[in-house]
């Protein structure tokens, strides 16, 4: 091995310029799907302390030997919400909650850093008269985001806010409890779940299109490196000795572009730490996979790229002499196409059926995807085979029929320059239609408090006192039945709701903080509060979606032009006796941008169509962000392979200079 190391190197050395200029190629490509790559997996692993973190609020099952009782609730700020936790201790051996040094003793509060900064900035009877008594600051375990607002307060086992049920939203996760337990729940919570599978599912998007790029740059510059090794075969060389020359060279090149992305992500992650998401930004470090996972793809992509490099030696080794004549290889099975189809076919037969089938329905998705993806990078060399036919056939100028004749003498290269628009048009098209509805924008001046009817009057009037100097308007409102009639008002059972009407929004968190304690176990709520929730996740559906859409894009763009420059070194030779023969440099260049035009053309707007097929089931409609979504992906598709084509316009400028080619 290490004379097929030294080896490898004395022949990049040799190769000049163009040579060295090929291999960085091959760097930049391994450095930035690896740099993209560990954002994919630290966003999965961020997700997963995020509810790690989350877990611990949200009471569990009761214990039968419980020691302490815990109870969760939601308040609000400035529309804002504050998580607040409740604990009681039953026993002097009460579990310790995350982030803190004990257990908080009765009338004790721990806060957010947040949250204590936001005490200090706004009046006391805005936020900081609901949490007297503080006693110290709650870590990061305790902590989903920097920026989340959190309270633990303290209570005995008595006290009225530890009997009284929380509001029965618990599947939304902003109450629960109280619950005698024995330990903090480790589980994710309703909430984490769902951006635990959506962070999934986000990867999903993001790795294979990484993965296709990452063993793709191993082809690059590949008929300048099969060339190569074909005359090394000739002279003797054995295909043992070949196999170990080219894996050196892949996989030294492919550590030091490895390390590279690293050094990428790493400057780029106190960006990626201020992206909100679930209404904040990261904690840095949870940006970071564990050593493994990270020890994992630093080893992986150096071999995922040997291995697509070693893979592609078939015809070196069996038969060195058609390389050097440069014949065109055999032409490819319509298999390709038919594999595609039978993952389309069966996406139709069950797609329908994924959204009632749950999680295990997410999981089928994502096998769907993953196939899909993978079929339609499969198939793309045959469809662009096809396409240089046609193109071949209906040419009318030296250009296209230049460009027909190179994709179908190599449509593998030439489906290697398009392939991550292409694939980036299949996201596009998945998310064109799921476009969430508005909110409905409930008012925020009003807030109402539940209570037993027979009580309503009471608290009704407790609230008009602690009110005093606020231009606040209380009156009391009968809940419906199911039938839609008035309760009646004898019952006890009947509800009654407290509604508070006040204006501005400072007036509102004024009458939040009067009304805090006044019914044990709930706080006082505007009919806006109810949508923070759901309006956070439709908002962060969004962000996803466009930083899923940049980040394929920004591997499209990329890879369009490593490859595009990638091609132009690989033809030097033809481009070269093309130029002695007459050629002008205007038609060579031409049909340099034909070549990738006309394909990316048909493949893009397929697999588009395909994208939109995939989101069928999951579709809420087509609207005006589906319908941007669609035109960006055609104006930063095709612009950006223009622009990444354009670069590679000196490189062949350079390379048909002199129109004599130089042996290499």
């Amino acid at each position: 091995m290490r004379t097929a190391v030294q080896l490898s190197w004395r022949l990049l050395r040799g190769g000049g310029r163009n040579s060295m200029l090929g291999t960085f190629l091959t760097l930049a490509a391994v450095a930035v799907s690896t740099g993209l790559l560990l954002f994919a997996v630290g966003a999965d692993h961020a997700f997963l302390q995020r509810a790690h973190a989350d877990a611990w609020r949200h009471p569990g099952g009761t214990s039968a030997d419980p020691s302490a009782i815990e109870a969760l609730s939601t308040d609000y700020v400035q529309g804002k919400p504050i998580t607040v936790v409740d604990l009681a201790a039953l026993k002097g051996d009460a579990p310790v909650p995350p982030g803190m040094p004990r257990f908080p003793k009765p009338g004790e509060v721990w806060t957010s850093p947040a949250l204590a900064r936001l005490m200090r900035e706004l009046p006391a009877d805005q936020l900081a008269e609901r949490f007297p008594h503080r006693a110290g600051t709650l870590g990061r375990g305790a902590l989903v985001h920097p920026g989340e607002l959190v309270a633990v307060v303290g209570r005995t086992a008595d006290d009225p806010a530890m009997t009284a049920d929380r509001d029965a939203v618990e599947h939304l996760g902003t109450s629960g409890g109280p619950t005698r337990i024995d330990r903090f729940a480790t589980g994710a919570s309703w909430g984490a779940g769902i951006y635990l599978w959506l962070a999934g599912l986000a990867s999903v998007l993001m790795v294979v299109p990484l993965l296709v790029f990452g063993g793709a740059a191993a082809r690059l510059t590949v008929a300048r490196r099969d060339a190569r090794l074909a005359a090394l075969r000739l002279v003797g060389a054995t295909p043992g000795q070949v196999v170990a020359i080219t894996a050196a060279e892949a996989v030294l090149t492919a550590a030091a572009g490895a390390v590279a992305g690293l050094a990428l992500y790493a400057a780029a992650v106190p960006a990626l730490a201020r992206i909100t998401i679930a209404g904040g930004g990261w904690f840095a470090g949870d940006l970071w996979p564990g050593p493994a996972v990270l020890a994992g793809v630093l080893a992986g992509v150096p071999l995922l790229v040997g291995a697509s490099a070693v893979a592609g030696l078939r015809r070196v080794v069996v038969g060195p002499l058609g390389v050097a004549r440069r014949e065109t290889p055999p032409g490819m099975r319509a298999v390709r196409i038919v594999a595609l189809l039978a993952v389309v076919a069966a996406f139709g037969a069950v797609g329908g059926g994924l959204v009632d089938m749950g999680r295990a329905g997410m999981v089928i998705l994502m096998v769907f995807l993953m196939l899909a993806f993978l079929t339609i990078n499969f198939a793309g060399p045959w469809v662009v085979a096809v396409i240089g036919h046609l193109t071949v056939a209906a040419a009318r100028g030296p250009a296209r029929l230049l460009a027909g004749r190179r994709l179908v003498d190599d449509p593998r290269s030439a489906w290697r320059t398009v392939a991550g628009v292409a694939l980036t048009g299949f996201i596009a098209g998945f998310f064109a239609l799921l476009n969430t509805p508005a909110s409905t924008g409930e008012a925020r001046d009003e807030l109402r408090l539940a209570v037993p009817y027979a009580r309503s009057a009471a608290v009704a009037e407790q609230a008009r006192g602690r009110l005093a100097g606020l231009d606040a308007d209380v009156s009391v409102r009968r809940t419906e039945t199911g039938d839609g009639a008035p309760a009646a008002a004898g019952p006890a059972t009947a509800t009654g709701v407290v509604v508070v009407e006040v204006s501005g929004a400072a007036a509102v968190d004024r009458a939040r903080t009067a009304l805090s304690g006044l019914v044990p176990g709930r706080t006082a709520t505007a009919p806006a509060d109810d949508e923070v929730t759901g309006d956070r996740l439709l908002a962060d559906l969004r962000t996803g979606a466009l930083i899923v859409l940049a980040v394929s894009f920004l591997l499209a763009i990329t890879s369009a032009g490593i490859t595009g420059a990638s091609a132009v070194l690989d033809r030097r030779q033809a481009y070269a006796m093309l130029r002695l023969a007459g050629t002008p440099l205007s038609v060579l260049d031409r049909a340099r941008r034909q070549e990738t035009l006309i394909p990316l053309a048909v493949m893009g707007g397929g697999s588009l169509l395909a994208g939109l097929f995939f989101s069928l089931p999951f579709a809420q409609g087509f609207g005006l962000s589906g319908l941007a979504g669609l035109a960006g992906f055609v104006v930063l598709g095709f612009g950006g392979i223009i622009g990444a084509s354009a670069l590679s316009r000196p490189l062949l400028r350079s390379v048909t200079a002199d129109p004599a080619p130089r042996p290499d």
